[in-house]
């Protein structure tokens, strides 16, 4: 009988990205979400989730409410926490994008250092931008979560458009402005600039 004690199958090698894209016959990608709050940067994730689903397309959506209420309930609202709270979400979206899903994450993340950053980690190639450029007046006017009214009153420090800046993107992949686009115009044109990158 022949001596098996030294077979050793090989099952250290976690397969790679393209096996994962190559499965779901799609392109990993992240669809980064930056505006004002109530700029509409949830809506428009939500819709476009739908959107892609429809078409048969794997999508993972990542914003401040399932972000905030886990991995990251640890961090408030200082700089260095919203520095790490982006950090963080990079990783995990990084970690999605590699396994071919298309990943849409709606925050805030009000400055060029925070967005740059995101970008490096997940890699510029797979990073699209996308600014929501609702104007503040509109957002306010909105004021989905009654966010405004109390960062007016002084009961929220450091809330971006009121006391805390944003800085407007230099060279975004697409602008929406949901004051003059409906929810379904802002989809057809995230489509048009999406569709082609994601599909194998």
């Amino acid at each position: 009988m022949e001596e098996t004690t030294h077979i050793y199958p090989i099952f250290d090698k976690m397969l790679g990205r393209s096996d994962k894209e190559q499965l779901l016959n799609q392109r990993g990608v992240m669809i980064w979400f930056t505006g004002l709050s109530g700029s509409g940067k949830s809506t428009l994730a939500i819709a476009m989730e739908r959107e892609l689903q429809k078409r048969g397309l794997l999508c993972r959506i990542l914003d401040g409410d399932n972000i905030r209420s886990g991995i990251n309930n640890n961090l408030g609202f200082s700089e260095a926490d919203r520095m790490e709270n982006i950090r963080r979400i990079a990783e995990i979206g990084k970690l999605f994008v590699d396994t071919g899903i298309i990943t849409l994450a709606a925050f805030i993340s009000p400055n060029n250092d925070m967005r740059e950053m995101a970008a490096n980690i997940i890699g510029k190639q797979d990073f699209m931008e996308i600014y929501i450029s609702t104007p503040l007046e509109e957002c306010e006017r909105r004021d989905v979560k009654g966010l405004y009214a109390k960062a007016r009153r002084g009961e929220i420090k450091n809330f971006t458009g009121i006391s805390a800046p944003f800085e407007v993107p230099a060279h975004p992949a697409l602008s929406l402005d949901t004051s003059k686009l409906s929810v379904e115009e802002s989809v057809n044109k995230l489509l048009e600039l999406i569709l082609p990158k994601v599909k194998l």
